[in-house]
């Protein structure tokens, strides 16, 4: 939400709130042009050039849209369930030098990629980049593109070939035809997702409780200077923090759960 609160100079966190932006919008919004750069040291923005600012946040949204963008890796994996292909990094690279998809731009010295773009990007260009890396191997897959093409983890994938009697040939490849067979299986798809569901759901608890000893063991801490049992008090930042996430895996918890 927009900040209210009048201030000298805003640092890069409250610029970003001041504008409804997430600090991967301020990001790009500024190295596309389309906000202003600090104007102060410390890289701080006056209230003055943030005021004039404040109609750049909804073009940054506009252009750019709310989902952070995406690395290779999950570039390829999106686009190889939306074609049914094992889709890899070199091939996303491919489609940028055609001039089919945008560098957004770049984290940590790699490329980057609004998923929007990715969505909006013709099948068949994709179908043609895949097809010329892999020739005549285009029909068949290993069980890594398998599980990529159906978004399940590699043992998933593994345990389903062997429940559906899956033959590979002798390079230890799949027919195409049999993992799309499987992509449109409706009730294998709910089954699986229930699984993953299962999975995160015991993830996210494993880590509440992780973060329940954590906040126990700060209140003792506590106790124990109260009492004078210790001389110097818990850091308060260690609770904020493991407050902070508690709050948000009990939501997901919740989220989870209500799933029907």
């Amino acid at each position: 939400m927009p900040e209210n609160t009048i201030r000298a100079a805003y640092g890069a966190n409250q610029f970003a709130g001041l504008l409804a932006l997430t600090r991967w919008q301020l990001r790009i919004g500024l190295e596309h042009g389309l906000l202003p750069g600090p104007d102060l040291d410390g890289d701080r923005w006056s209230a003055a050039l943030a005021e004039d600012a404040q109609g750049c946040g909804n073009e940054v949204i506009t252009r750019f849209g709310g989902d952070p963008p995406v690395g290779s890796a999950r570039a390829a994996s999106r686009l190889a369930s939306r074609v049914g292909l094992d889709v890899e990094r070199p091939d996303i690279e491919v489609l940028v030098a055609k001039g089919d998809l945008n560098v957004i731009s770049s984290f940590r010295g790699h490329p980057v990629y609004l998923l929007r773009d990715l969505d909006r990007l013709d099948l068949d260009s994709v179908r043609q980049v895949v097809t010329a890396r892999k020739g005549p191997l285009t029909d068949t897959v290993d069980s890594g593109g398998a599980a990529t093409i159906l978004g399940w983890p590699r043992k998933t994938f593994d345990r389903i070939a062997s429940e559906r009697g899956l033959t590979a040939d002798r390079l230890s490849r799949y027919a195409l035809s049999d993992i799309r067979a499987l992509q449109a299986d409706a009730n294998l798809a709910y089954r699986i997702a229930e699984e993953k569901r299962r999975l995160s759901l015991a993830r996210t608890r494993r880590t509440e409780t992780h973060l329940e000893d954590v906040i126990r063991a700060w209140v003792l801490r506590c106790s124990a200077y109260l009492d004078r049992d210790a001389d110097e008090p818990p850091e308060t930042a260690a609770l904020g923090r493991a407050l902070r996430t508690l709050t948000t895996i009990r939501t997901e918890m919740a989220t989870h759960e209500a799933t029907p």
